[in-house]
């Protein structure tokens, strides 16, 4: 079937299987066994282990906002998809959904051709599988995204975002990485949401820079908040006579790990100034 993207043939497959059976999982092999090179999983179109457009539906704050968004009921967001599968001259597409329904209704609203296949759940994953993906779900509210958890940090700022990498042993030689996804624990689900004082931030900064040898006690820190993550400015003491580069950017390193790993904010950026210098005793 002909596709509106400039004449140019997309052939499209699906991907079925109830909510929290494991699709998201399996999506990544099923493209590969099925020479898919895109993928259309919850509202994102992702290419290898890239996202290339969309809005994750596991970002919305309820079910309903989250049902819309996975079969692009905002124009603005289908737009953004079909203009960005245009630019690709995308050839195949894999599309998983909970039903046939859901998967026509994507197919619609995206302008794609109907899928040429349908791969059903249960002929990719045995019961066991499936059953051990719906307790994981039920029990503590898992998500898979299939893109590596780097990718997603900026989309996913103040999200509990968890790797998962699958490696195939090798008899000699070093495990090699074949694919990597992420779990997240969508604000929609039982968990529900939570939020970090702006002040508990500026503690753990502070607390972490005054680890490292070389910077003192006092200081002030300043955050800057946006959607995609959070900008730290902070004032500290250092210790006189002390190469002032080394310290700082130990500084910026140690603080922006320990408050991603604290509070799953995403940093995108750590500037230090020394503001002060204060003079060690020497025994």
């Amino acid at each position: 079937m002909r596709s509106p993207f400039g004449g140019v043939n997309v052939r499209t497959l699906a991907l079925i299987g109830k909510s929290g059976t494991g699709k998201s999982h399996r999506a990544q092999i099923i493209a590969k066994e099925n020479d898919a090179s895109f993928i259309i999983d919850d509202g994102l179109l992702i290419h290898g282990s890239r996202v290339l457009a969309g809005y994750s539906a596991k970002r919305e704050t309820t079910r309903l906002g989250a049902i819309r968004r996975a079969i692009f009921q905002d124009p603005s967001h289908a737009d953004e998809v079909k203009k960005k599968i245009s630019e690709m001259n995308v050839d195949s597409i894999l599309i998983l959904g909970t039903s046939t329904s859901m998967i026509n209704a994507i197919c619609e609203a995206l302008s794609l051709p109907m899928p040429a296949s349908i791969v059903r759940i249960e002929d990719v994953s045995s019961e066991r599988e499936i059953n051990t993906a719906r307790m994981i779900r039920k029990g503590a509210g898992k998500h898979v995204i299939p893109v590596p958890t780097l990718e997603l940090k900026k989309d996913f700022s103040g999200y509990f975002l968890d790797p998962l990498r699958i490696f195939r042993e090798r008899k000699g030689k070093q495990s090699e990485l074949l694919e990597e996804k992420s779990v997240v624990r969508p604000t929609f689900s039982y968990l529900g949401k939570y939020t970090i004082n702006d002040s508990t931030i500026r503690q753990i900064a502070l607390y972490s820079a005054q680890q490292l040898q070389g910077i003192g006690p006092g200081g002030r820190v300043y955050i800057e908040n946006y959607s995609s993550g959070i900008i730290i400015k902070m004032e500290l003491t250092v210790e006189y006579g002390l190469q002032l580069q080394p310290i700082l950017q130990k500084a910026q390193e140690k603080v922006a790990q320990m408050i991603e790993h604290m509070t799953s904010l995403n940093v995108l950026k750590v500037n230090v100034l020394a503001k002060n210098f204060y003079f060690k005793e020497r025994p």
